[in-house]
């Protein structure tokens, strides 16, 4: 016999699986990971993300463009003047996707 917790634990498993699948923005063409970028999108962030370069996943990509196929991923050692790491383009086939 179903009880009344039963019921809300039902109600609010469809209730997030239905706001889940609809609430994922979509994946812009460009995106960055910097937020002073003009290609910075926060609604993007609140979700996980993967990126493919040449059908593996990168884990530290900064910034990605899917038509134009790069990815910029920082360097290990080197810093700009500011003290941000400087960034590698990395050129490919790159597919963006959500976790």
């Amino acid at each position: 016999m179903p009880t009344m917790a039963h019921d809300l634990f039902y109600f609010l498993l469809q209730a997030t699986t239905m706001t889940d699948t609809t609430s994922k923005p979509a994946l812009p063409d460009r995106l960055s990971v910097n937020p002073r970028s003009k290609h910075h999108v926060e609604a993007i962030f609140e979700h996980d993300i993967g990126i493919k370069l040449n059908d593996k996943e990168r884990f530290d990509v900064e910034e990605y463009c899917i038509s134009e196929g790069w990815v910029k991923v920082p360097s290990h050692k080197a810093l700009d003047r500011r003290g941000q790491p400087l960034m590698m383009t990395v050129k490919g086939t790159v597919e963006a996707f959500y976790k």
